[in-house]
């Protein structure tokens, strides 16, 4: 058994599932014994992020997402400490973000469309999931999502999609697709892949 938590990584484009996934895998363990690093959770505010040629911020590079603190937080989770931070609301003025703890825990899920990227996260994580869907699929799953949890527009998402979210998945998710442990396609069910990761991280568990 490792000296510190062992990581998993979940990666996966836009509307490949990742939040419902994530749902279903912590409904199937005890609190105590995952925790769950988001990338979300670390988005730069808007100020300061890239603009592109038109003048729309672009939240899906890299640079986009604080990722010093993430990897920090990380480490210290892996070490046994708890983390505290503020929940990121996705620019959403409606929403007040809540404060987040996070106990350490056995086995740690981080996830995001990043993780495998940046290369002092990456070589933490000891197994890798990536999620997949048709295009189609994801895109019509991003509209729904982003214009009622986010109030985002169709017009708005689509030109996000195309000018941004596909771009970064072709740079810095998909040339980790053949790295991965553990791929999951979830145009129509993961079911298949969480009873995989399941057993996975069950056989990683101490003892009880």
């Amino acid at each position: 058994m490792h000296d510190r938590s062992y990581i998993v990584g979940i990666a996966g484009g836009s509307g490949s599932g990742k939040t419902t996934f994530l749902k279903a895998l912590f409904e199937a363990f005890e609190p105590h014994q995952l925790a769950l690093v988001s990338q979300d959770n670390y988005y730069f505010p808007k100020e300061e992020q890239a603009v592109d040629e038109n003048g729309w911020e672009n939240f899906d590079l890299p640079t986009s997402i604080d990722s010093k603190r993430f990897h920090n937080d990380l480490v210290k989770l892996s070490s046994g400490q708890d983390i505290e931070k503020l929940e990121y609301t996705f620019n959403n003025a409606s929403q007040t973000p809540n404060r987040i703890v996070i106990p350490s825990a056995p086995v740690i899920i981080t996830e995001g469309l990043f993780v495998f990227h940046y290369p002092e996260i990456g070589k933490m994580i000891d197994y890798r999931v990536y999620l997949e869907a048709e295009e189609e699929t994801r895109l019509n799953r991003r509209i729904a999502r982003d214009g009622t949890e986010r109030g985002y527009p169709e017009n708005e998402v689509r030109y996000q999609w195309a000018n941004h979210v596909i771009p970064a998945e072709r740079l810095y998710l998909e040339p980790y697709h053949a790295e991965s442990h553990l791929i999951v396609d979830n145009t129509e069910s993961f079911d298949s892949g969480l009873g995989q990761l399941k057993k996975h991280i069950q056989s990683i568990l101490p003892n009880e």
